[in-house]
């Protein structure tokens, strides 16, 4: 067997194994966490080395399976584009997996249900490679139908809280209302191509109308899966519940499933790309993203704060993606390859660093049982290598160089200036104000991650628990430290990613980066040395060095200090009570951005008889204004339409035999 269909056939059935397992030891908890996650470990690796292999070697691995309909088999294909995708799913995968057994050791109570969280999360996984490989509409749907099907167990898997039902419920309707949209998309470009496979759907003739309206159908649908604002609703209810591996997996690598599909449905399925399409992702792309890390600022609790910020990078890969169509459809290749690069460099960091935060965030729940960042404080003497591995990720998310976050940032803003070769007025309008917004949503990004780590890591404990914490397990430090490690990579060798990345513009679009592009290993130069240029490793020696020279003159002037306690003005030693809380972090923020979120502040003050305070209460509640303006809505008038159609249900049979009979006359009417 040839290597690639080899490591294919490893990839899936190791994890369909990891739920025939969890099933099938269902009374002995320890196998599944440890046997389950091994399987689904070996999965994650043999997908990662597969997406290498395929992206190094640039080949098209096509094979077919005896499955579905009589005149369709299934048709799967291993290429540039979904072996980009392999990699961050095998990624995931495998630092969920080596972290999840000693976290899920405090799950293993139950084990019905630690049984059932192994048997969907291995169908889970198998469902988002599937996806991946499906080369037809149908097998792509079947697939996709597993992965949310899946998804949704996981979400509701501690559904002994409202919550999680709540959370569940809202993402299995949102995600099939998605795959409709996803459907209808096919089913329109299936009826110019006379067939499901893509290769007939690329072959197609489709007018430019139908085309839109296909890449709107598949914009609604993959970019509710995204988490794209305004159908983002489900996103920041459904990751915070489900437990912390998953949350990462859901985050981390779910999401960008919906971002593949989007690149495969426009750059491969469509015929041509048209400007409108760029300048509708670029807009929403730059809304989301803003909006997605002003709502994460709001929040105090760790996982949901984590939620939000996913809607801000899914908005900034978008955006990317949006410029690369704008300059791709008017005929500037060059800056449109940049642009695809650049999103999909994002989606590989954002896969990294989200999984890390998210899979941090389980450890300091798993060390602390809190999820309320205004009840931690410093969590850095007591869980010193998850707060080393936390800080990467925070600055990962905050696109601070080195590491890896700044490099796709920096090609978006990259991209974006590019706008002087363009010739039309309103494209040289759009850019330069979205890729302002992008500016001022890593300014806020950083913000948000300062507060996030200074509030959980620094300071003193506000509560008395966190005080006598320990630092997690071995294993849950591999998952993490693999990832960090991951970061540092990613941002410190940057060319040697893009260069590999190049192949899936060549294989989708036939074009790929000028030659000038990368000046050896050292440098980065996205359109020419003179205009700019970036080099990884030079920055972190300069941080070394700058940091190491530090550290010696403090060391050298150690001797001549004197310690002391600092002059406090009178007043007695500080305690936790002094420090800045999360909520008083971000008010600032609270106040000039006011009218984004739905706002609710209440100060209630007891004084005794010298008016003379005794008790202050501050209780403050933000909102997102998408529920008031447009799910409530359509929730009211789903009720209204269900009572008006109730009124059929009389309770007479005779009523309900004329219904089937009249039905029936008129189903005869139309067939003659």
């Amino acid at each position: 067997m040839q290597p690639i269909p080899l490591l294919i056939t490893i990839t899936l059935t190791a994890a369909f194994a990891s739920s025939i397992v969890a099933v099938g030891f269902n009374r002995y908890p320890a196998v599944i966490r440890i046997l389950s996650s091994f399987l689904l470990v070996i999965s994650g690796i043999a997908a990662v080395t597969g997406g290498i292999w395929t992206l190094i070697e640039g080949t098209t691995t096509v094979f077919m399976l005896p499955f579905g309909l009589p005149w369709l088999q299934w048709h799967f294909r291993l290429d540039a584009l979904s072996g980009f995708f392999f990699i961050i799913v095998g990624l995931g995968t495998t630092a969920a997996n080596l972290y999840a057994p000693s976290y899920l050791r405090e799950l293993s109570q139950d084990r019905s249900t630690l049984a059932t969280l192994g048997w969907f999360q291995g169908l889970f996984i198998a469902g988002m490679l599937l996806v991946l490989l499906a080369d037809d509409a149908l097998s792509f749907m079947i697939a996709w139908e597993l992965m949310s099907f899946a998804s949704y167990f996981l979400v509701a898997y501690q559904h002994t809280h409202s919550a999680n039902r709540r959370a569940a419920f809202l993402y299995l309707l949102m995600a099939h209302i998605g795959a409709l949209a996803i459907l209808m998309a096919f089913g329109l470009i299936a009826s110019f191509s006379g067939d499901l496979t893509f290769d007939a759907m690329r072959q197609a003739e489709i007018p430019l109308t139908w085309a839109t309206l296909a890449f709107g159908f598949g914009l609604f649908g993959f970019g509710m899966k995204a988490g794209l604002i305004p159908v983002h609703v489900w996103l920041p209810e459904a990751h915070p519940v489900a437990p912390s591996h998953i949350s990462a997996l859901m985050s981390g690598v779910m999401l960008k499933i919906a971002i593949y599909g989007l690149v495969r449905l426009i750059f491969d399925l469509l015929p041509t790309l048209h400007w409108s399409w760029g300048l509708t992702l670029l807009v929403i792309g730059s809304a989301s993203a803003l909006l997605g890390i002003l709502y994460a600022l709001m929040q105090n609790d760790l996982k949901r704060l984590l939620a939000y910020s996913s809607i801000e990078n899914v908005g900034i890969i978008c955006a990317a993606l949006g410029l690369s169509i704008l300059f791709m459809s008017t005929g500037h290749t060059a800056a449109g390859v940049l642009g695809m690069i650049a999103a999909l460099y994002h989606a590989l960091n954002h896969s990294a660093f989200k999984s890390l935060l998210f899979l941090g965030a389980g450890a300091i729940t798993h060390a602390t049982h809190e999820k309320n960042l205004e009840r931690m404080g410093g969590l850095i003497r007591h869980l010193p290598y998850t707060s080393v591995f936390f800080l990467i990720g925070s600055m990962s998310i905050a696109a601070l160089p080195p590491l890896n976050g700044f490099v796709s940032e920096w090609l978006t803003f990259q991209t974006a200036l590019q706008v002087p070769y363009l010739e039309s007025g309103l494209l040289r309008t759009v850019i330069p104000f979205s890729a302002a917004l992008l500016a001022l949503t890593t300014a806020l990004s950083s913000m948000c991650f300062v507060k996030v780590y200074g509030v959980a890591f620094l300071g003193q404990p506000r509560t008395r628990h966190v005080r006598h914490v320990n630092e997690v397990k071995w294993d849950m430090r591999l998952g993490l430290g693999l990832l960090a490690i991951t970061c540092l990579l990613l941002g410190i060798f940057p060319t040697f990613i893009v260069g590999t990345l190049e192949q899936i513009p060549l294989a989708l679009t036939g074009v790929g980066l000028p030659n000038e592009f990368i000046q050896g290993w050292l440098w980065l130069t996205p359109i020419s040395s003179e205009v700019a240029s970036y080099s990884a490793p030079l920055v972190l020696l300069f941080i070394v060095g700058v940091w190491g020279g530090v550290y010696l003159i403090l060391s050298d002037a150690k001797r001549l200090r004197r310690r002391s306690h600092p002059w406090d003005c009178g007043f007695g030693e500080g305690n936790a009570r002094m420090q800045y809380t999360a909520t008083a972090f971000v008010m600032p923020i609270r106040r000039i951005f006011s009218p984004v979120w739905e706002i609710e502040e209440h100060v209630k003050e007891k004084t005794d008889a010298t008016l003379n305070s005794t008790y202050i209460h501050y209780q403050l509640h933000v909102d997102d204004h998408s529920w008031s303006l447009i799910y409530q809505p359509i929730g009211q008038w789903v009720t209204k339409i269900a009572k008006h159609v109730g009124r059929i249900q009389t309770g007479n049979i005779r009523l309900y035999l004329a219904y089937s009979f009249f039905t029936l006359l008129f189903l005869l009417w139309i067939i003659t």
